[in-house]
């Protein structure tokens, strides 16, 4: 495991074992950022590899004032809008709940329902707009800090805050709505 310079260093020497590494470590967060932008699986893989080649093209421009994980989501960031702006993506966004996830014990039933419930929840963000459904990824399933999503989005640490507020008031509202019937 290298430090992320010693990585870096690495990769523009030529290095492709450890590009292959930098690719492993952060595809989950490549993969992650673009999926809450973009709908069908198959432009997900798409944009991501689009991602990585950004990542390997601009690596030499990478200047240490951020972690690379949040440069990277940056570069996810922006080519995943520029791909929505370009294809006028409007797809519904969905994550997977893996069976793996859940522990052995759980019955059939129980497992539908969690599924059913992650699904509709996913779907409750999916509506959100992408200002909102943007910042709440990054924050609390990224575990982004309010510095590291204004680096990556651009958004003033202000609109960071609001949007993240009003998105979760816009969830809450949704959600309270559809438990009360």
């Amino acid at each position: 495991m290298y430090t992320d310079k010693t990585l870096i260093d690495k990769i523009l020497a030529g290095n492709l074992g450890a590009y292959k590494q930098l690719v492993r470590e952060h595809e989950r967060l490549v993969t992650h950022m673009v999926a809450r932008v973009i709908g069908n699986d198959e432009d997900i893989k798409d944009v991501s590899q689009e991602v990585f080649i950004k990542v390997y093209q601009n690596l030499g421009k990478f200047n240490y004032h951020a972690k690379l994980s949040t440069w990277i989501a940056k570069i996810a960031y922006s080519t995943s809008v520029n791909y929505v702006k370009k294809h006028s993506n409007k797809n519904a966004i969905y994550f997977d709940l893996k069976e793996g996830d859940l522990t052995d014990h759980e019955t059939p039933e129980h497992i539908l329902n969690v599924k059913s419930e992650a699904a509709f929840l996913q779907y409750q963000i999916s509506k959100l707009p992408l200002a909102y459904r943007t910042v709440l990824t990054l924050y609390h399933l990224n575990e982004f800090s309010y510095q590291e999503i204004e680096d990556i989005t651009g958004m003033p640490e202000g609109t960071v805050k609001n949007y993240l507020f009003r998105a979760r008031k816009m969830l809450k509202e949704r959600l309270d709505r559809y438990y009360k019937k």
